[in-house]
């Protein structure tokens, strides 16, 4: 068993903050262990929490779709959440829920060691930069070097589902991304 199929064993059995409650099963993340691209959201939706993989509802839908637009195939990167289990009624995540996940999702990090990390909405953008005063709008498409890391923050595929003015916003973002791995490859 390899390091990253032991933190998603713990993942599935971790009781460290209560979202493991009320969560039908807990959703570790996807993908190759060695991928160069990991996208991080905010946390699963009731799509994920029934079948407990990542991005499997609508905005997975619209994610594979804006993944194709840059040139990215799904089955070729990693994506997990900053939290592994869904908040009641998709609230956002509490700080004290995300530090609970925050050894896991690190620990996946190291394990993988992807290139590229790209963050999906203010709320992973915020946690994985630290930063709580970073706007994901400007930001958008951009590259940012912390901590030795690589990140790229986009709209959340969500956004669009919600807010039809979004959309192009979301569709610039990954198209910025696309222009980034075409100029790295």
């Amino acid at each position: 068993m390899s390091l990253l199929d032991a933190i998603a064993d713990q993942v599935r059995v971790c009781t460290r903050c209560p979202l493991a409650e009320g969560r039908t099963q807990a959703v570790p993340g996807a993908g190759p262990p060695d991928a160069s691209i990991m996208f991080i959201g905010e946390a699963p939706g009731a799509e994920e929490d029934a079948q407990g993989e990542p991005f499997v509802g609508k905005a997975g839908q619209m994610l594979n779709r804006l993944l194709r637009g840059a040139e990215l195939d799904r089955t070729d990167v990693f994506i997990t959440n900053t939290c592994k289990c869904r908040p009641p009624s998709n609230r956002d995540p509490h700080a004290d829920e995300v530090r609970a996940c925050r050894e896991h999702l690190d620990g996946q990090i190291a394990c993988i060691r992807p290139t590229l990390i790209c963050t999906l909405g203010r709320w992973a953008m915020h946690t994985m930069l630290e930063d709580e005063t970073l706007s994901v709008m400007k930001l958008n498409g951009t590259v940012i070097e912390r901590q030795g890391l690589t990140f790229v923050p986009l709209i959340h595929p969500a956004a669009g589902l919600h807010n039809e003015n979004m959309q192009q916003p979301i569709e610039d973002g990954f198209r910025r991304l696309g222009e980034l791995l075409r100029e790295r490859a």
